[in-house]
């Protein structure tokens, strides 16, 4: 790095963190998917104009410490209001955090930098590539945390979302980063480079327009219970029977066939509940000839093992799934020896669950087969994608009271938007404090609950059959293609080092 370009380097890097920011805006509440395109256009001319790969590496560190610091601030919300972690090290914790996140674009650029002066379209093949698959490793290394994942930004309505049936998230990414390249190194010369941009976009709004599943038997009705109970009072013995009778009355206002309640709506172990209670909430789901789900602990096992878990009452017979993908230092602790003492100083109750099957099978409920998952495990399409084909309706069941007033509970709907578009189903999403949803088969979301309310969502939702691309061949589809760009965008650096041979 010279000293004289210092000055404008700095100044550039200043502007790749300002891109981050900005990328977030794309990301749910705001939904506005151009822009993520636009910013990642300029920090890709930035990597163009920087060769040098630590130059490489420092902006695509200056956008990740920008797009994740604005991005998850909810995390904070989580550690310090209501983990009771004091406020600098939550702070701390937090920047930790997003400063492993930014390592991945930042390792990016640097690759990019490393693989040296090419074409502007191999550039940008390489380019797409390289961000899809640091996309993909995050969500692999250390458990996983793919939380704005780029591709979420153009759920549901942008074109390139066509390509979610196919690729599934990671593929979105890789096609956003590839026309953002393309766009930003444009000279405005080059057919070539806007006739891949165009049938890039086009191409996604032509896939949209394949209907990937078909409509399985007649809609069921539904009732998506929200019991806006506060995250400060949801574990106090004190409030326990206060929380326990809010849901029976929201259940029993509750006239759908498929009744859903969040998770852990009941505060206790499945064996501590009164057989009174549930036998009334059962009593009314048959009412409805139909069945409802309840979230509850499942009562701890041989070795002391304890689940978090949904359990079906009514109708049909009584069936359980139990949460596989846990929340790191949320719901168990990771390396305990070195990280033990994280149980001290965060406040949370229960935070070493065991692990459910990986491969457990729908449920049978209401007349569809349910492929139910908890919280967090949405953010995980390739293992959403186990419970089919079988499964006609999807199931999230979440408490995002964690995240407290943040953009965090609409970016978690986001990412359920995605989910219905890479399967081709419906997802229903019942949570403590909302976001409550019904959202159809091409992500768009029905109807919605007003969030921080007591209420029940009713409505209808439509079965699928059938198998998207994604179902039949998860992420497989997205790594071959990128590994077809990385082949292709090395092959003028292949052709280059014979030559000089």
């Amino acid at each position: 790095m010279s000293w004289r370009t210092f000055p404008t380097f700095r100044s550039k890097a200043f502007c790749s963190f300002l891109l981050g920011i900005l990328t977030v805006l794309g990301f749910a509440p705001f939904y506005l998917f151009p822009v993520p395109v636009a910013t990642l256009a300029l920090l890709c001319h930035f990597w163009r104009r920087h060769a040098a790969p630590l130059h490489g590496f420092l902006l695509g560190f200056a956008f990740g410490m920008g797009l994740f610091s604005a991005g998850v601030t909810w995390i904070y919300v989580s550690l310090h209001d209501f983990g009771a972690m004091p406020m600098p090290a939550a702070v701390l914790a937090l920047l930790i955090l997003c400063a492993y996140l930014a390592l991945f674009p930042a390792v990016t650029g640097w690759i990019l930098a490393k693989l040296g002066s090419t074409s502007p379209v191999s550039w940008s093949l390489l380019a797409g590539a390289l961000w899809g698959l640091s996309d993909w490793l995050r969500s692999v290394l250390f458990t996983g945390f793919p939380w704005l994942t780029l591709g979420y930004s153009q759920a549901p309505a942008s074109p390139l979302a066509g390509y979610a049936p196919l690729m599934g998230v990671y593929g979105v990414s890789l096609v956003l980063v590839l026309s953002a390249a393309l766009l930003g190194l444009q000279t405005g010369k080059s057919f070539r480079k806007w006739f891949l941009l165009l049938a890039i976009w086009i191409g996604g709004l032509g896939l949209q327009q394949i209907p990937w599943t078909d409509p399985d038997g007649e809609p069921v009705s539904v009732s998506l219970v929200q019991g806006n109970i506060a995250q400060d009072l949801k574990w106090r013995e004190d409030q326990l029977a206060a929380s326990m009778e809010a849901y029976a009355r929201l259940v029993l206002e509750s006239s759908g066939r498929l009744i859903v309640t969040p998770e852990i709506s009941i505060p206790l172990y499945r064996d501590e509940v009164p057989a009174a209670y549930l036998a009334q909430l059962a009593s009314h789901a048959r009412r409805n000839r139909g069945d409802i789900l309840i979230g509850m602990v499942e009562a701890p096992q041989v070795g002391g093992e304890y689940y978090n878990a949904m359990f079906s009452f009514g109708t049909a017979p009584e069936q359980r799934y139990r949460k596989h993908h846990l929340v790191p230092f949320g719901e168990f602790i990771p390396f305990k020896p070195l990280f033990g003492w994280v149980i001290d100083v965060l406040k949370i109750p229960l935070s070493d669950f065991a692990r459910g099957d990986p491969y457990q099978q729908p449920m049978h409920l209401a007349g569809q087969k349910i492929a139910v998952n908890i919280c967090y495990e949405d953010v995980f399409g390739e293992e959403i994608i186990r419970q089919l084909p079988q499964a006609t309706l999807l199931v999230n069941v979440s408490n995002d009271a964690w995240f407290g007033r943040s953009i965090g509970p609409r970016q978690h709907l986001q990412i359920s938007q995605m989910r219905a578009m890479e399967t081709g189903r419906y997802m229903l999403r019942a949570t403590n404090t909302g976001v409550t949803a019904i959202i159809d088969a091409r992500g768009r979301v029905r109807q919605e609950a007003e969030v921080f309310t007591a209420t029940v969502l009713h409505g209808m939702a439509q079965g699928y059959a059938g198998a998207t691309p994604y179902v039949r061949y998860g992420n497989g589809l997205f790594l071959l293609l990128a590994g077809m760009l990385l082949a292709a965008g090395c092959l003028p650096i292949v052709r280059g080092l014979r030559k000089n041979l």
